[in-house]
């Protein structure tokens, strides 16, 4: 695999940029795309929502000042476009964050690429009920395995608010399975 400076050089770079910019995509592709779908549920939409993340870092890489790793400020790209598709999503629908959440987490049972159990589609529907930070920081967490200083990198919040939020999420998750 490419260092990730020298493929940072390479995204800047004119004669080199097509090349690496493939090289990006076929690295953090499959890796972004779960961590979007996670957040919009549907793999259409998650599809649509990688394709715009890509398409954000192509033009504003050469902004990308090194100060993060490449691939957090690419996960807080892929988490803003996924956030912002959602909203954009409930306005077109005409209904609230609340019921769209609701409405995603019913059609995961129709989708034919969700491929979870009835105990992960309670799970969901669990996570449905949290602030959109707690499921961010639930998700990143539980699912992905990442480290709290790297979600501390990709949500820009201090480790210690990270903490908190998932304890929170967890809380509330284990009471809604509870009650379930």
């Amino acid at each position: 695999m490419i260092a990730e400076e020298t493929l940072v050089q390479e995204l800047k770079s004119k004669e080199s940029q097509a090349k690496a910019f493939e090289v990006l995509v076929n690295t953090y592709k499959e890796r972004l795309y779960w961590h979007i779908r996670r957040i919009v549920l549907d793999h259409d939409d998650a599809d649509d929502v990688l394709q715009n993340t890509f398409i954000k870092v192509y033009r504003n890489i050469d902004g990308f000042k090194g100060d993060s790793k490449l691939y957090s400020w690419m996960y807080r790209i892929a988490t803003n476009e996924s956030l912002t598709f959602l909203k954009q999503k409930s306005k077109k629908m005409g209904i609230g964050d609340q019921e769209l959440k609701e409405r995603m987490v019913e059609n995961l049972q129709a989708d034919v690429y969700f491929e979870g159990d009835e105990i992960q589609l309670k799970l969901q529907k669990a996570l449905a009920t949290l602030p959109d930070k707690q499921k961010l920081v639930f998700t990143m967490k539980y699912f992905q395995e990442m480290k709290y200083e790297d979600i501390s990198e990709v949500l820009e919040t201090s480790v210690g608010a990270l903490k908190a939020s998932y304890h929170l999420a967890t809380k509330k998750i284990e009471a809604y399975l509870r009650a379930d």
